[in-house]
């Protein structure tokens, strides 16, 4: 994917993305002038927590291009008819105004600001699958079916025969019983892989108009909390875990999702879906620490957000066995990547 600086480098780039006006609210409210379209100079300061001579500095390095995009001075008869429309009180003899279009230009350009480079980065996340997503041109023989086919009926095999009789063997004895867990394990994790390659290969083969024109991330951050813990809830079962419950709500002492890992093990998981450029911090960390290791006695806890962590969150969670899954590797995770802490 390529790094959010190399908008600050590449007009073409800069371009490409121009009309994405709506990421702008999606990093941070924007709040606009009673015309409901443009903000001024100190507006855009506000938004991207610069000072004023910041922006004009920006504008007198970038007019030509920020002109082109909505960058306007008014003055004369033109600020008049302005001030009368808007209703904006104001006695300057000229005022800059700045449209959505154009305050997207500014994010492209600030290096100063990191309300800036979550735009941009934000900005490259929602364009990401466009570029990266293969156009399917080829002719599937019939041995790809055949292979497919093959893959789902041995899948389908391992989990209803194979498996039970595992299951089986372990409950009626008691000399091997560890060996033939670990064989279950092992069984259960091939079987799992099947599942993910076959989901993988339906993403890639299905229909363009199916697939989303969003990224990953831009498609998350578009849901609820409730969404967002059955997003993540779908993960888990993906990945092999079973009886997974979703909590989330009033009385769910402090977890949102239950369950089992593949193995066995028990699982809780809590699910933050921040602005991304929120953090969670350490005391988010320490209260889920008291519910997943004290309340539910959890093997596997979880804590997912859709937003970075403070470093002592993550070192927090590190000393008391939380995992903690940020947004990039949310992002990968929903992709198709496995967490280690799951296999």
């Amino acid at each position: 994917m390529i790094n959010e600086t190399a908008l600050l480098e590449s007009k073409a780039l800069r371009d490409s993305v121009l009309d994405r006006t709506d990421v702008l609210d999606r990093v941070k409210a924007l709040s606009l002038l009673p015309d409901g379209m443009h903000v001024t100079t100190a507006m855009v300061a506000t938004y991207f927590e610069v000072g004023i001579k910041a922006i004009r500095s920006l504008v007198l390095d970038h007019r030509e291009e920020l002109t082109a995009n909505g960058y306007h001075v008014l003055t004369g008869s033109e600020l008049s008819s302005f001030k009368e429309l808007s209703g904006i009180q104001s006695r300057t003899a000229s005022l800059a105004i700045f449209s959505r279009r154009a305050i997207l230009n500014v994010a492209m350009l600030l290096r100063d600001s990191e309300v800036a480079r979550q735009v941009r980065t934000y900005l490259l996340d929602v364009e990401y699958i466009a570029r990266t997503q293969p156009v399917d041109n080829s002719v599937h023989s019939h041995s790809d079916a055949l292979d497919d086919r093959i893959d789902q009926r041995i899948t389908h095999i391992l989990g209803k025969t194979v498996v039970p009789m595992f299951d089986a063997l372990i409950a009626t004895s008691s000399e091997h019983r560890r060996e033939l867990i670990a064989l279950r394990t092992g069984v259960q994790h091939i079987e799992r892989r099947l599942r993910q390659h076959h989901a993988r290969l339906q993403r890639l083969e299905g229909p363009r108009e199916n697939r989303p024109l969003a990224g990953v991330m831009a498609s998350i951050d578009a849901m609820n909390g409730p969404e967002f813990e059955e997003h993540v809830a779908d993960l888990l079962r993906r990945d092999g875990c079973t009886d997974v419950i979703v909590r989330g709500g009033h009385g769910d002492r402090g977890v949102d999702i239950t369950g089992r890992t593949a193995d066995g093990r028990h699982l809780v998981a809590q699910c933050k879906r921040f602005a991304p450029y929120n953090s969670v911090t350490s005391p988010d960390i320490q209260k889920f620490i008291g519910a997943a290791k004290v309340l539910h006695k959890a093997e596997v806890a979880l804590y997912v957000a859709t937003c970075p962590f403070t470093r002592d969150a993550l070192n927090i969670a590190a000393e008391c066995g939380i995992t903690v899954v940020h947004r990039g590797s949310l992002e990968a995770w929903s992709t198709g990547t496995e967490l280690q802490v799951l296999k």
